[in-house]
């Protein structure tokens, strides 16, 4: 990516509603594209092949990792997730921020790769707004719902490996600290030194 290009990374457990402050995200923001990830699992209601996620069979996932065709790829509730690398090429070659939308296996996988990529962690309040959230929002069956919850200790705890944590107990003030940090991020010196440096050439000395 370039210098000026964000890399933003995006995790939490299901139903902290994330998915839901990245859509208000890219609605609002032109400037920032979602990074859309190859995954094995079966479409819901609503989902739109290409938009949400590219599905694709068993088969064809182990086809991309045979061609070497993600950046990154990792195994989350018994199914295959991957980032290909044409997204990341494509968002690059646009000069657009890159936004990510990962488990923390494929967060770190990401950092590892990307030092510089901001990654930002998103949890619920407390436990049973979590709960809540994922029994009403209708999208799994309940012994899904029960795996997912099963994990959610685990899952919860991998924020510590995050540089920035965004608390979604009312949804306007977890997206003012979303884009709050964005805009903090984008004034990072090292962000801007030619910049930085043009504007200092212009003091007499």
């Amino acid at each position: 990516m370039s210098s000026e290009s964000l890399i933003i990374l995006i995790s939490g457990p299901s139903g902290c509603g994330k998915s839901t402050l990245i859509e208000r995200l890219l609605a609002e923001a032109p400037r920032i594209r979602f990074s859309v990830s190859v995954t094995t699992r079966e479409r819901r209601a609503g989902e739109v092949h290409g938009r949400d996620y590219s599905f694709v069979t068993e088969q064809q996932f182990d086809r991309l990792v045979a061609d070497d065709a993600f950046v990154e790829w990792a195994h989350v509730y018994g199914h295959r997730y991957g980032t290909p690398r044409s997204e990341v090429a494509r968002i690059h070659l646009e000069g657009h921020d890159a936004l990510f939308d990962l488990d923390s296996v494929g967060g770190r996988n990401l950092m590892r790769l990307f030092p510089d990529t901001i990654p930002i962690f998103v949890l619920p309040p407390r436990y049973e707004a979590l709960r809540q959230r994922l029994i009403t929002r209708g999208k799994d069956s309940a012994e899904i719902i029960e795996q997912r919850l099963g994990l959610v200790y685990e899952q919860g705890h991998q924020c510590f490996a995050y540089r920035h944590v965004v608390v979604n107990d009312d949804l306007d003030t977890a997206y003012a600290d979303l884009t709050a940090i964005l805009r903090a991020e984008r004034c990072r010196l090292s962000r801007n030194r030619e910049r930085v440096a043009g504007i200092l050439e212009t003091f007499p000395h």
